[in-house]
């Protein structure tokens, strides 16, 4: 039974996001719990296409396969269904939280806010910068959520 669902948000959900959503994926099957994972973005220039080809290889790197994923643009209805809804940066959470309904946006954290070294910082868009930098984001992501995997543990326990 899925107790939680996690929706992971960055701009367009090309870079960070899917990287999130792979990562925290790991995490969740690793550790067996009840967790729905999914990512989405803000605009819709991407809906239906696939991740950046920058991130597809950098998560290959780290064993995950995320080229069936395809971006899409969030929701009203997201709002409602996920119990968290993680934004990459701050202008993300602000721009989520002027379309989430108000007694809603308290499920609105940044993915850092579970780091407790790195409370209230932006995951920096790798989007126009070089393939390093896309794997600066990724061990930073990817910390982040096991992070987030350790809180929902103490949730679940």
């Amino acid at each position: 039974m899925t107790l939680y669902s996690v929706l992971f948000v960055c701009l367009g959900n090309i870079c960070r996001s899917p990287m999130a959503e792979a990562a925290f994926n790991a995490e969740v099957n690793k550790r067996k719990l009840p967790i729905f994972v999914d990512s989405a973005g803000l605009g819709s220039w991407y809906i239906n296409q696939p991740p950046d080809p920058r991130t597809i290889k950098e998560v290959a790197k780290h064993g995950i396969d995320i080229r069936n994923y395809r971006g899409r643009q969030i929701q009203p209805q997201d709002f409602s269904y996920f119990s968290h809804i993680i934004g990459m940066d701050h202008k993300n959470n602000h721009t989520l939280k002027e379309l989430a309904p108000a007694p809603l946006k308290y499920k609105i954290k940044l993915l850092l806010d579970y780091v407790p070294k790195h409370k209230n910082q932006d995951i920096v868009d790798p989007y126009y910068q070089n393939e390093y930098v896309f794997s600066q984001i990724w061990f930073q992501i990817s910390d982040a959520c096991n992070h987030l995997a350790i809180y929902f543990e103490q949730l679940i326990s």
